[in-house]
């Protein structure tokens, strides 16, 4: 009779664990790099050290459950950072503060990951696909400190017509998506950036993002 090592289900428990990180950090670097639909199941197993090419279906099932669960690897630490900006600036009627709690927490967190980071890259290739687009939408707003802090914006933003609200959102979400990703692509190349660290570098996109929502209309002719 075979009795089972009372160590052994954790054991195999662990190595599930440590394959699964190292597929989604692979992963998240390969997407970043290359685009999420030029890289293969197959290749993230391969580069990730599986010799089961199969390896990726297996713990995370389609693409798009891998995508999530890179976007998951990272939004508790940006949630986190998110609830103690808007606890601080609660009841502020000042474009900016709100701002800052959209901008800062992402720029927070990367600085805190060191260098190199793949997840800003990641995150703006994931916009290029119209499915995932939509998926890690709904995935972000599912935050309640995102909800509170874009409730907070939404309060304190100057009155302006619809059309030119959708237009500046849409210009806000480019901006705070790949100023992000192309600095991080930069620090990865060793190449000059603006701004010398990413707290100035959040100051900046700060900036010219409150400017984006404050800024004069043109009346249409």
């Amino acid at each position: 009779m075979t009795v089972n090592s009372p160590g052994r289900a954790p054991a195999r428990s662990g190595r599930a664990d440590a394959t699964r990180e190292a597929i989604l950090a692979t992963a998240e670097r390969l997407f970043a790099e290359h685009g999420v639909v030029a890289v293969s199941n197959r290749q993230i197993s391969e580069a990730a050290g599986q010799g089961n090419t199969a390896a990726v279906g297996y713990h995370f099932g389609t693409k798009e459950d891998l995508v999530r669960a890179i976007v998951r690897r990272h939004t508790a630490d940006v949630d986190r950072l998110r609830e103690d900006r808007v606890a601080a600036v609660a009841g502020s009627t000042d474009v900016r503060d709100w701002v800052g709690c959209l901008v800062r927490p992402m720029t927070d967190h990367l600085d805190a990951l060191g260098s190199p980071t793949w997840f800003a890259r990641f995150a703006a290739q994931v916009t290029t696909d119209p499915v995932l687009r939509e998926k890690v939408a709904e995935e972000s707003l599912g935050s309640a400190s995102l909800r509170h802090a874009l409730d907070g914006l939404e309060a304190c933003l100057p009155t302006m017509p619809a059309a030119v609200r959708a237009e500046r959102g849409s210009m806000v979400r480019q901006l705070m998506m790949h100023v992000p990703a192309e600095r991080e692509r930069a620090l990865a190349d060793g190449t000059a950036t603006p701004r010398a660290s990413w707290h100035d570098a959040a100051t900046g996109l700060v900036d010219a993002v409150t400017g984006i929502w404050l800024a004069p209309i043109t009346p249409t002719p």
